[in-house]
């Protein structure tokens, strides 16, 4: 592989496993089941490597890759055509143009989140992430922060109300007035 492939390989790598969770759970909202979406995703992503060289720099991959997720689905649908429970084309594809106004919103809520975040003080900052990893301990979290567990979910309530009337602020200033 030459060092041109290899950085090419290492960005397509990079962009899947940043935006994977997203192409999956707008798969997963077109497809009945779970293994109905993960072999619709293995078809994605052999068809976003195929295609990568096609990709433009600086294009963003996300909406680039829900609609070869789309056009997956509507494939997998025409195979699937005979069972009843499969959707029609024109639900998914109204479906699918929902889900694209909904990922918009969506990903300007989260970039108005993380700003938000980045305004808290590093300790509120260091507290807020222990509390929303995967299998925390509020009671842990809560002793070492020197609080109690009440005390600290309190703590976190009015976080989530600060960040909550922040991320209003920021969205408000995106609108056009």
């Amino acid at each position: 592989m030459s060092p041109a492939e290899t950085e090419q390989h290492q960005r397509f790598l990079r962009a899947l496993t940043a935006h994977e969770p997203a192409v999956r759970a707008y798969v997963r909202r077109l497809v009945p089941s779970r293994a109905d979406a993960d072999d619709v995703m293995q078809e994605v992503a052999i068809v976003l490597w195929d295609k990568f060289g096609e990709f433009r720099e600086g294009a963003e991959f996300r909406p680039w890759a829900f609609s070869i997720a789309r056009f997956k689905v509507l494939s997998w649908l025409r195979d699937k055509g005979r069972d009843r429970l499969v959707l029609s084309e024109e639900v998914v594809d109204l479906m699918a143009e929902e889900n694209a106004l909904d990922e918009t919103r969506l990903e300007r809520q989260r970039r108005a989140l993380e700003a938000c975040t980045q305004k808290l003080e590093p300790d509120q900052r260091q507290l807020l992430m222990q509390a929303y990893q995967p299998q925390a301990s509020i009671q842990n979290i809560a002793t070492t922060s020197g609080r109690t567990v009440a005390g600290f979910y309190q703590w976190l309530h009015r976080i989530r109300r600060l960040l909550q009337d922040c991320v209003q602020r920021e969205l408000a200033k995106e609108e056009p007035s």
